[in-house]
């Protein structure tokens, strides 16, 4: 057997935790509310994403729960995740400093393991099922 590489388990990690993200903001119906400025819309259908406040590229918030919220594709996309917003509504949903641990947290460095990837890959899996 084929072992996947990093970067195949990092994309696969990457759609079923999106997948996560926005199934653990959605309603019974499958619609969710983007974090920053309200827009409603299907999970699957809505033209809703996977934001993070800490970017993609720092790999120790990039798969962290607190870090990723529900985001519609302009404030994500074409608003650049709009960060300052995105940063309040951490500190009312999580409390005070939020926004600022994860900062901190970003900026230290962690290499994924391959165990780690098929590890999360699994635990995000059974979630989503």
């Amino acid at each position: 057997m084929v072992k996947k590489t990093i970067s195949k388990l990092k994309k696969e990690l990457d759609t079923i935790f999106s997948v996560f993200i926005r199934l653990r903001e959605a309603n019974e119906y499958g619609y969710c509310q983007c974090f920053t400025c309200g827009k409603v819309g299907h999970y699957k259908t809505g033209g809703m994403q996977n934001g993070h406040f800490q970017s993609r590229k720092h790999m120790t918030t990039r798969f962290d729960e607190e870090n990723c919220q529900v985001q519609c594709i302009k404030c994500n996309i074409f608003d650049s995740g709009q960060q300052y917003l995105f940063s309040l509504r951490l500190d009312e949903k999580y409390g005070a400093g939020t926004s600022e641990e994860l900062e901190y947290l970003a900026r230290t460095i962690h290499k994924v393991s391959r165990v780690e990837y098929e590890e999360q890959i699994s635990y995000y899996k059974k979630l989503v099922e």
